[in-house]
């Protein structure tokens, strides 16, 4: 079982799935499946439903089904990856953990108590979560035995868990106490202090910020100004479609991301086919290939210059 914070939407399951080695089942909260197209692509993803409190107290027994079926996956060996928070937020902090995946975590084990269930704690680093590009580091940490907590006193035990689980991810990400939020985070990026290395900024943190050295901000250059300026004209339409129609109706700002991420990989590859096939078809397939390997070319370097 795979447990992670939770910050940047469905680009925290598209990163554990493609970096953690197992084909993954991802327990989403249930308001994201309210509408039925998103729902039965979400289902074809292995994505489950899971119904929280401020979901209704009727809706909590929906739960009994998907919790089963995730006990019949770990009996199978199979992999399933939780958020143990409960909801995503952009805050660089480990919120407190919700009791859902101790209670899968037990009803495996009473059911299966020669099971060796492990638990992998995950750390998501985003740099600038809201921003085009960004940088991300997932860190997985020390595996604990489910076994190790299974005793006679079940509420001793989900308690402990929880606590060694929270503590495991808190040394996986950037962790800022809730109480000094603000003011912290104020002098970490005067510092510049480096998101993708959770474990100096710590650090950083518990030593009341000395010594803190981290490099100095670099300033956006001129030419990668230009290459995005260029990139944004030969991608004119997605963009316009990404920036009028789509970025203003979202009202979370975790979707961001996810979102244009969609964008990217549907909008644009048509767009750009598109544009090679109509200068293959007036200016010859040599001129269509040129534009499509400055396009891909422009891209990269917008990107990572």
């Amino acid at each position: 079982m795979f447990l992670s914070n939770h910050q940047n939407a469905l680009l925290d399951a598209l990163l554990i799935a493609t970096t953690c080695g197992r084909f993954c089942y991802f327990l989403t909260r249930a308001s994201v499946f309210t509408k039925p197209i998103v729902s039965k692509l979400l289902m074809s993803l292995q994505m489950f439903p899971v119904y929280r409190i401020r979901d209704g107290w009727s809706n909590l027994s929906n739960n009994n089904p998907i919790f089963e079926t995730c006990t019949g996956l770990l009996k199978n060996n199979e992999a399933v990856a939780i958020f143990p928070e409960g909801s995503h937020n952009l805050k660089r902090t480990v919120r407190p953990l919700s009791k859902g995946f101790t209670r899968i975590v037990f009803d495996t084990l009473e059911k299966y108590p020669e099971l060796d269930l492990q638990l992998v704690p995950i750390g998501l680093n985003f740099k600038h979560a809201e921003t085009f590009g960004d940088s991300c580091s997932i860190f997985y940490g020390n595996i604990l035995s489910a076994k190790a907590y299974h005793n006679e006193d079940r509420n001793q035990s989900v308690v402990k868990l929880k606590y060694d689980v929270h503590n495991e991810i808190c040394q996986l990400t950037t962790h800022i106490e809730s109480k000094d939020y603000e003011n912290t985070l104020r002098r970490l990026k005067e510092l510049n202090a480096d998101f993708l290395d959770p474990k100096s900024v710590n650090i950083c943190i518990k030593n009341n910020f000395q010594p803190c050295e981290y490099k100095k901000a670099k300033k956006l250059s001129t030419v990668k100004s230009f290459l995005k300026f260029l990139l944004i004209i030969n991608l004119i339409v997605p963009y316009s479609i990404w920036k009028l129609l789509i970025e203003p109706k979202i009202t979370e700002i975790e979707f961001v991301s996810t979102f244009r991420f969609a964008i990217a990989i549907t909008l644009v590859p048509i767009w750009i086919l598109a544009i090679t096939i109509i200068l293959a078809s007036v200016a010859g397939f040599q001129l269509a290939v040129i534009y499509l390997i400055f396009v891909l070319g422009l891209a990269l370097f917008a990107v990572k210059a």
